[in-house]
């Protein structure tokens, strides 16, 4: 369901996106995870907000390359962006208010991983990969 607009470049409706997600991280209750894209606006915030307390999380290992989605297209990426400065800032401002936001700006992750790595060192303590177990 969510497809058809993804690859429209345009995101997916709060009840949509919401479904989705809130049932991924039920299945997920009890280990780490990072969110990137979620929550988008301000339902989906709140949403998120009724099942979890946000808490600061890292992947200690990835070793894993970025991809290119499907809908990495310049007519997609044009259109979420329009649609983001619409209903991004109130999201953005509700997590800085809290303190939980933290803005990093650059294009290339080996430059901006040492500054995220630093955050994330300071806020939470270590957790053992489950090989260690």
């Amino acid at each position: 369901m969510a497809k058809q607009y993804i690859e429209k470049g345009l995101l997916v409706p709060d009840h949509v996106i919401t479904r989705l997600m809130l049932s991924e991280l039920e299945n997920r209750r009890g280990e780490h995870w990072l969110l990137d894209g979620f929550p988008r606006t301000l339902v989906q915030a709140e949403a998120l907000d009724r099942i979890c307390d946000l808490d600061l999380g890292i992947d200690d290992v990835t070793g894993e390359p970025l991809v290119q989605q499907e809908d990495d297209k310049p007519e997609a990426v044009a259109a979420r962006l329009r649609q983001y400065k619409d209903v991004a800032k109130p999201v953005i401002e509700l997590y800085k208010s809290r303190g939980v936001l933290h803005q990093f700006s650059g294009t290339e992750t080996n430059k901006i991983w040492p500054y995220v790595y630093t955050l994330f060192s300071n806020k939470i303590t270590p957790v053992q990969s489950k090989e260690a177990y």
